[in-house]
């Protein structure tokens, strides 16, 4: 399964098969018979799990390869930091703000691809290769993308590699995937708003039809 097959076969715009804990919490917060959609469910998304790997991983690259007192430990685990809860903040506002959630979610990717400027800085200050399409381990860390099913533990080999070049590569590909899936994000968003509007459109629709009712 390609990764862009995996983000559009899944609903939630990139969500895996429902976890009933998540479902239920999304279920109890949403009024069947207000204008405010579903919103939340951040833990289901595919970015924000890729996201929380990428945070884990940044946290462990930093403690491992920078001294205790490099300032670069700070901006890189901020960076990662920033790029997961803002995915999360996007889905809560998602319910009342389109716009919102548009932005934010252009945050997340924009503290992304920050952090991934740190990574290749770091293999080009130690003379470490990037890896292209073309390296033979490409393919391998392909496939682990395309898993539906993945964890921390799914990429921990290389991560934790006591090689530095793996362990940056590995977080490289991994938030080069995460920026595309919050990419899609963003179109699937705008769509969203083209075809539906916003807040304001769904309250005067919300009012119309009360009214209706009393008539």
């Amino acid at each position: 399964m390609t990764l862009k097959t995996l983000y559009l076969c899944l609903a939630g715009h990139n969500c895996p098969p429902k976890n009933d804990q998540t479902s239920n919490s999304m279920d109890k917060q949403y009024n069947p018979d207000g204008f405010i959609p579903k919103h939340g469910g951040y833990e289901r998304l595919i970015s924000y799990r890729k996201a929380e790997i990428i945070y884990d991983g940044t946290c462990y690259f930093c403690k491992k390869y920078f001294s205790k007192y490099d300032r670069t430990i700070d901006q890189m685990i901020q960076a990662a930091r920033s790029g997961k809860q803002n995915i999360a903040e996007a889905s809560m506002a998602s319910g009342t703000s389109k716009e919102t959630e548009i932005k934010l979610t252009n945050v997340a990717r924009a503290s992304l691809e920050e952090l991934m400027i740190d990574y290749k800085d770091f293999l080009r200050t130690h003379q470490l290769t990037f890896w292209s399409k073309t390296h033979p381990y490409y393919p391998h860390l392909t496939a682990k993308h395309n898993l539906v099913e993945f964890s921390y533990l799914t990429y921990q080999k290389g991560i934790e590699s006591p090689n530095p070049e793996v362990s940056a590569n590995v977080l490289i590909s991994l938030i080069n995937v995460t920026s595309y899936l919050l990419a899609q994000q963003i179109k699937t968003l705008e769509k969203e708003f083209l075809e539906n509007g916003g807040l304001r459109e769904r309250m005067t629709q919300a009012r119309i039809e009360h009214r209706n009712k009393r008539t």
